[in-house]
């Protein structure tokens, strides 16, 4: 299978083609709306649907196994925002305040384009290992702290690291995640079976409808693409695309499957939209919302979902085969 039908294969997927709708519902002022509450009932069961899965394999899973992928993936959480910190300092010459916003977002993880990935990966038959959501929950916190400890260096930043530090936490992504993959770890596969027709059977249909609230939500930033300005539009599809192969090439280094490998380099590519502006609202109230969201959800978001995820997993496909995939 070659890129383009890599591509082909993934635009024409229903959770994409849901996103792509959510966006037209907005473009045409469609009075599509989703209410607050069924959003947030989609994203409690989708997250803790995959930490469920993640927990039973988890419980299934040599500790040897998981080491190479948790030290590889805890370095690119500590790496990932040092370095987008200085290109938007330097080349961007964006502020102490928005550098760090936006180096937090990037180094974190967005849990929806993880989903996407896992959902892409089993479509064209290379599922990835169970535990990867343990890999979310280890991305999720360091890019944030080491993001928000450069700008206290600079000058910048208010609020107790308590307060942060409790809004990443307790965050509902993170809550969510590592408490599903305690529940499934602990019940096994076979505690697991009497709600797999709901949290398993179901998943899919769950995540097209949240997928096309996610797009109404994107369509709703793309007037502010006039404000962040050119260099943030190419920050925001070519680190994606620099973070997204390094992840896949360090994946295959520590013996991840062709799937594996293509969903750390999902997790390394993507940008928080839901951690991240939570602990930013209260450590840098002065930087500008603007950049950071509309650079997760309005740049990056969409070119991952419909661009990055065939992409990466064509380059891990090149990695593992030695080859065009």
């Amino acid at each position: 299978m070659d890129a383009w039908e890599l591509v082909r294969l993934n635009l024409l997927s229903p959770i994409v083609l849901a996103f792509v709708l959510g966006i037209v519902a907005t473009l045409v002022r469609s009075d599509l709306r989703f209410p607050d509450e069924l959003y947030t009932a989609l994203s409690i069961y989708l997250l803790l649907a995959i930490g469920l899965k993640g927990g039973v394999a988890l419980s299934e899973t040599n500790v040897a196994e998981l080491a190479g992928p948790a030290l590889v993936t805890l370095g690119l959480g500590v790496a990932v925002p040092l370095w987008c910190y200085g290109i938007l300092r330097r080349l961007g010459s964006f502020s102490v305040a928005d550098s760090a916003a936006l180096a937090a977002h990037y180094g974190s993880v967005s849990a929806v384009t993880f989903i996407a990935a896992l959902a892409f990966v089993q479509a064209v038959g290379a599922p990835a290992e169970g535990f990867m959501p343990t890999l979310v929950a280890i991305l999720e916190v360091p890019a944030i702290i080491i993001a928000l400890l450069l700008a206290r260096t600079q000058g910048g930043g208010r609020g107790s690291w308590g307060e942060v530090l409790h809004e990443v936490l307790a965050g509902r992504s993170i809550l969510l995640l590592i408490g599903g993959l305690v529940i499934g770890a602990l019940a096994g596969r076979a505690g697991l079976q009497p709600v797999a027709p709901f949290f398993v059977d179901l998943f899919q249909g769950a995540l097209t409808l949240f997928l096309l609230d996610m797009g109404m939500v994107a369509a709703r930033r793309f007037g502010d693409l006039r404000r962040v300005g050119p260099f943030l539009v190419a920050f925001g599809v070519v680190m994606p695309v620099l973070h997204g192969g390094l992840g896949v090439w360090l994946g295959s280094l520590v013996g991840l499957s062709l799937g594996g490998s293509t969903v750390l380099g999902v997790l390394a590519a993507s940008a928080s939209y839901i951690a991240a502006p939570a602990a930013v609202r209260i450590a840098l109230p002065e930087a500008n919302p603007s950049f950071y969201l509309t650079g997760a959800l309005a740049i990056t978001f969409p070119f991952n979902l419909t661009v990055g995820i065939p992409l990466y997993y064509a380059l891990a496909g090149m990695i593992h085969r030695g080859g065009v995939p």
